[in-house]
């Protein structure tokens, strides 16, 4: 016994302190300019960037500081802003400009300061750019979900030579479409869809319809997940893949000359967009040959690697493009379990890219998407 204690007691000291897995993040904001009676939120890759989680809320500290504790921490690299329950609140300089995501490489126990000299909402909207190309068309600005009784808007990207051509077109279907191709109203920037494909298809390249479904604003969390959540309510997802496999792409079909075959039918997104566009190819296989996969957000639906593990991949063949960044300690573990669970079925092709610098955001993806177009459209 005295020898087992020993060596425990020994190793217990030459274990070095980094090893330790989990630490304590301290964030204390000293100042806010304006709204200073306002609660105050983090929000950010800890919570999936929820901008007003209760338990993300800032507690007094102090006569003006307020200060939050968040123990048991992971240790990666997190980004967070500050926001005032919704992010038309969220912080800014003092002259309204956008601010960069904070960030922290978290490898131990850290108490950081802030302040914050501006809100959003403090500044009058300056006018912003219709950026979306003359081949974006509005399909419906509120086009019926029967399957969940409520209305969305629906965008479409045809190619120039549509208007001129009688050829059929392969159709890439996409979440959070407000996000794709208008920074008019992408509230954090725009994939840029549009203008990358009249650049690929300039060159040469294949053609292809894209269609943009909006997200539901506060319905994302619940739509994009077949899963129920202790946070985020009761899973809307798999009535929003039947409004997709079984209304929206017979309407498109039906509008729009298209290749219906599930080889040229295609369906992309990320974060939990991403989930749900994994989740369709896996439930609609006959429906949807090939998924782009943007930093997925699995660990908000564990449930799904069983879900995969049993659907049957097919019939036909199917592509899959996986991508991450460095965004938090689970997302390429388990990206790579889910590739290593699809792998082992039949009459796949997957592509798996990493991107050491990559961050959680539009910018990032918009980097991306023509190496998921150059690979789904072989």
């Amino acid at each position: 016994m005295k020898i087992f204690l020993f060596l425990f007691a020994l190793l217990s000291f030459l274990v070095p302190k980094h090893s330790k897995s989990q630490y304590t993040l301290r964030l204390i904001v000293n100042e806010v300019a304006t709204k200073n009676l306002d609660d105050v939120y983090v929000a950010g890759s800890f919570n999936n960037w929820n901008p007003r989680d209760e338990k993300y809320k800032l507690k007094p500290y102090g006569t003006k500081r307020r200060a939050i504790v968040l123990k048991d921490i992971p240790a990666a690299k997190y980004e967070f802003k500050f926001t005032r329950g919704s992010f038309d609140k969220v912080e800014t300089t003092a002259k309204g400009e956008d601010v960069p995501n904070h960030e922290i490489n978290l490898t131990t126990d850290a108490s950081l300061d802030f302040s914050i000299p501006g809100w959003k909402d403090d500044y009058p909207d300056k006018p912003i750019p219709n950026t979306a190309s003359p081949q974006v068309k509005l399909v419906d600005s509120a086009f019926f979900i029967p399957q969940l009784n409520r209305r969305r808007r629906i965008w479409a990207y045809l190619p120039k030579s549509y208007a001129t051509s009688k050829k059929s077109y392969p159709v890439i279907y996409m979440q959070d479409g407000q996000n794709l191709f208008n920074r008019q109203t992408a509230p954090f920037g725009e994939w840029g869809v549009d203008e990358t494909l009249d650049s690929i298809i300039a060159k040469g390249g294949k053609e292809a319809i894209v269609i943009g479904i909006d997200h539901g604003g506060d319905k994302r969390m619940t739509e994009y997940n077949p899963y129920d959540h202790k946070t985020y309510g009761k899973g809307e997802g798999k009535q929003y893949i039947d409004f997709l496999a079984l209304t929206l792409k017979p309407f498109i079909d039906k509008k729009y000359r298209t290749l219906k075959d599930s080889a040229h039918t295609i369906i992309a997104g990320s974060s939990i967009g991403g989930v749900i566009s994994l989740y369709a190819v896996a439930m609609y296989p006959n429906v949807f040959g090939g998924a782009g996969i943007f930093s997925p957000s699995l660990a908000i639906a564990p449930q799904i690697f069983e879900d995969v593990e049993k659907a049957k991949l097919g019939p036909g063949f199917h592509r899959i493009y996986f991508y991450a960044g460095r965004e938090g300690e689970l997302m390429i573990p388990d990206m790579d379990k889910m590739l290593s669970i699809i792998e082992r079925k039949r009459n796949y092709e997957t592509r798996r890219i990493v991107n050491p610098l990559g961050k959680h955001n539009e910018v990032t993806w918009r980097k991306e998407f023509p190496s998921f177009y150059e690979f789904i459209m072989r």
